[in-house]
């Protein structure tokens, strides 16, 4: 059965860079820098991969590149394993953990390990509908407590948004895992 392809992050010991697993092909970032602009300057990694170690942090705080790669939350025995290591595992083990995972209502992603706490976009709106009417027209110079408060909700509208995009996310994952026959 064809298992959908990975997104990982994987480290160079010698050279010091990140080098990227993305569905099936290696790409090295420049730096040690996970985001966006990184990415956007990947050269196609054509080293040695024998090397390269499965990085224990896979979750990217780059909401940008955190859309792209969907780099998900692996076991704690995978992590820091050698690239052919971690092939045979998510070749052998791959489907069985993610639909386990799926199953339980458990979210595979690594971008929710970092999301912080969920905000649905109802629950957001509530919460600025509510904010915004606690406010009423005060003497003196009060703008720095509403400029303080606007902030905070769109703060709250941007979580809200990034959370709807993992959401997206997952449900493909969990519809294209569960909905597949073995």
């Amino acid at each position: 059965m064809p298992l959908r392809p990975i997104d990982a992050i994987f480290v160079h010991p010698k050279r010091r860079l990140y080098v990227v697993y993305y569905r099936g092909e290696l790409w090295a970032l420049p730096r040690m820098k996970i985001d966006d602009r990184s990415w956007q300057n990947r050269q196609p990694y054509t080293d040695d991969s024998s090397s390269l170690y499965l990085s224990i942090h896979q979750a990217i705080s780059d909401p940008i590149l955190a859309q792209k790669l969907r780099t998900l939350n692996l076991p704690t025995a995978v992590r820091g394993s050698k690239l052919p290591r971690f092939e045979a595992w998510w070749e052998t083990n791959g489907f069985k953990w993610l639909k386990d995972k799926l199953t339980t209502g458990e979210s595979p992603l690594a971008a929710h390990e970092t999301a912080g706490p969920k905000v649905t976009a109802s629950k957001a709106i509530d919460n600025q509908n509510a904010s915004a009417s606690n406010y009423q027209a005060a003497p003196g110079n009060n703008d720095s407590v509403i400029k303080q408060k606007s902030s905070e909700q769109n703060v709250t509208a941007a979580t809200a948004k990034d959370t709807d995009i993992f959401a997206d996310m997952l449900a493909d994952l969990a519809d294209e895992v569960l909905n597949q026959h073995e």
